[in-house]
């Protein structure tokens, strides 16, 4: 059995987010926590809260235990980017991209 979760529109840069998602992939639920919380990236209270989401459907849906479950998938995809526009010297404009992010973490039984 599976639980999943998803955190959409997260303002947080995909390419941040990933490299904390690297680190728990495969890993089991409470050693997952374990390392993002003491990860000091501002994306991994970010990928925690999902993480933590996807253990309390287990336990609330499913009636599983989120303790003997592993990460099995996390991914981190690309969000729509909101365009803002910061003024220059001579009258130009420089471009700024902020970068949302969906985050998605699938739980799955030990076997």
């Amino acid at each position: 059995m599976e639980s999943k979760a998803v955190a959409r529109f997260v303002r947080i840069s995909p390419r941040k987010a990933r490299a904390v998602v690297d680190l728990i992939r495969g890993k089991s639920y409470p050693e997952a926590l374990t390392i993002l919380r003491f990860t000091p990236r501002r994306a991994a209270g970010l990928v925690e809260k999902v993480v933590r989401s996807a253990g309390a459907n287990a336990a609330n849906n499913f009636s599983l235990n989120p303790v003997e479950m592993l990460v099995s998938e996390i991914m981190v995809d690309q969000g729509p980017t909101m365009k803002r526009v910061m003024p220059r010297a001579r009258g130009m404009a420089d471009r700024i991209r902020k970068r949302t992010s969906h985050i998605t973490v699938v739980l799955r039984e030990r076997k």
